[in-house]
């Protein structure tokens, strides 16, 4: 950041994964902070964290917290955000909101900074960050739509369960002990808490993220379907979405068809534009074995990109693999991003 100005900045959700990792980024890129408020439920408050080698006390967040606050970084549950978002809106605060409160709200931006960046220009006050499955698959999907145009894309999740939370990596973990101490699995949790019927997750496979909706698909799958036509600008775009838990705790790994519209492109074609797109590394060799792998991903920025080939049927039709940390850019990084673009680009 290159402006001298600071800003008083508001973590909501201050104790939570995402919201340690807000505070961890904010102070590895110098963002021009004058005053950080560290916010969150009653039973949080109180707690002691760290930031720039100072201890800042976390307060319990009413209405009353945003006053004075220029941005507000949300993280703390749907309901939360549904309750407190306008109150900060009110008081003057900016609110980007990780939560899918108000994702498919027409009048709230739907963004990811490389892929439509101009789009936080239009915000009435709130921002939405988008789900963590939906970000890394627009941001691989996006230099290709601009290049060659895509008319279909097919995606399966293979998705950590830091996803679900820290109780869930902690299911993981006991799971884990469980099973090779060879007692019985003991599942409260996945693949919905709140849902009649839980499954233990390790060495296992889940394909069941969030609830499932009247026409079968699950509300992480309608999630990724809805948010990628909304942030691409293509409300026609053929999408489906099958979203599987697997036994693992960091990133989410994706593998995606898609049929582009040009004819003739090769696999070659689709590197070239991979290679210069923002916030996008290209692992592909094959004969070196490389790709990218959920481990490798872990507490980076980027979305990594391989295993790129051609259908063997259809000649529009390619595939690829798409890893991301889903904590990092899958939620607190693309928060701070946007954050940054509000700043940079006067849209305060």
């Amino acid at each position: 950041m290159t402006e001298n100005k600071t800003y008083n900045i508001a973590i909501l959700g201050a104790t939570g994964a995402v919201g340690q990792k807000i505070l961890q980024i904010l102070e590895d890129k110098a963002f021009p902070i004058n005053e950080v408020k560290l916010l969150s439920s009653k039973r949080s408050a109180g707690k002691k964290v760290m930031f720039k080698n100072e201890e800042i006390v976390v307060e319990e967040a009413t209405p009353e917290s945003f006053t004075g606050v220029d941005i507000a970084l949300f993280s703390a549950g749907g309901s939360v955000s549904k309750q407190l978002a306008p109150e900060a809106v009110k008081r003057g605060a900016v609110v980007v909101d990780n939560t899918s409160a108000y994702r498919m709200a027409e009048d709230v931006p739907l963004v990811v900074p490389e892929v439509n960046q101009a789009d936080i220009a239009n915000h009435q006050g709130i921002i939405a960050n988008p789900n963590c499955s939906t970000i890394q698959m627009v941001a691989a999907l996006k230099p290709i739509k601009d290049s060659y145009g895509i008319n279909r894309v097919i995606v399966s999740t293979y998705q950590a369960v830091s996803g679900a939370g820290a109780e869930a990596n902690l299911e993981l973990e006991n799971q884990t002990k469980q099973f090779l101490n060879k007692d019985e699995l003991t599942a409260e949790l996945l693949p919905v808490k709140g849902d009649k019927k839980h499954y233990p997750i390790a060495f296992n496979a889940l394909p069941q993220i969030d609830v499932f909706q009247d026409n079968g698909y699950t509300f992480e799958e309608m999630k990724m379907i809805n948010e990628t036509k909304k942030i691409l600008h293509a409300p026609d775009l053929s999408v489906a979405a099958t979203c599987v838990r697997l036994p693992f705790f960091t990133s989410h790994a994706e593998s995606i068809y898609i049929e582009v519209e040009e004819e003739g492109l090769t696999v070659a074609d689709l590197w070239k534009v991979l290679e210069t797109a923002d916030g996008v590394v290209l692992q592909d060799d094959p004969s070196t074995q490389t790709y990218p792998t959920p481990l490798d991903a872990v507490n980076k920025e980027d979305v990594f990109v391989g295993r790129v080939r051609k259908d063997l049927d259809n000649d529009k039709g390619f595939h690829m693999w798409v890893v991301a940390d889903n904590l990092m850019k899958g939620a607190a990084w693309n928060t701070v991003q946007i954050a940054e673009s509000l700043i940079k680009n006067k849209w305060l």
